[in-house]
């Protein structure tokens, strides 16, 4: 192809010695039926989706926790409760993480032993706990939070500093709720 040319109904993208040209229109290989969807209309649904951000709690130190205070964005969507519930579960289990015993002194000594080899073959204490947050968030926003137009970001992705809720535009009436 040849054609360079991007405006709201197409979009030519390069992929290497080959151009792909797209048309607003996806094809559904389930059912081969084709499905057309507007560029434009993609765009504004981006645009209207919003951010709230669940801070870092420092009162009682640097321990990973965060504020419990309920966004006044999310008061339309779900209920204060059930989002206290999942801050303070996340507390919790950050703090498992950061829990000192035993078993995270061991780690450390065969760690130096073994000069740091031994950490390309067993998962640590701290990473298998950070393992369970991504799959409590990835269950929260499957059972609580994508029904309410809601994803939750883990944590670690933002570097340990905000939680970050993203409020997507209900499309079935039409507004934001």
């Amino acid at each position: 192809m040849t054609e360079k040319e991007v405006n709201d109904k197409s979009l030519t993208v390069q992929m290497g010695s080959s151009d792909v040209r797209l048309r607003g229109e996806a094809i559904n290989t389930a059912s081969n039926r084709v499905e057309t969807h507007n560029l434009q209309d993609i765009r504004e649904q981006a645009a209207t989706a919003a951010k709230a951000f669940i801070q870092r709690d420092y009162t009682n130190g640097t321990a990973c926790q965060f504020q419990t205070k309920f966004p006044s964005e999310l008061e339309t969507r779900i209920d204060k409760q059930q989002f206290e519930e999942t801050v303070q579960t996340l507390n919790n289990l950050y703090a498992e993480a950061e829990k000192l015993g035993a078993q995270t002194y061991l780690e450390g000594c065969v760690a130096f032993l073994t000069a740091y080899t031994i950490s390309m073959c067993m998962e640590t204490h701290y990473e298998g706990v950070l393992k369970k947050i991504a799959k409590y968030i990835q269950e929260q926003n499957d059972t609580i939070y994508a029904p309410r137009g809601l994803r939750l970001t883990d944590p670690i992705e933002r570097g340990l500093r905000v939680i970050e809720i993203t409020i997507f535009k209900d499309l079935s009436t039409g507004s934001g709720r």
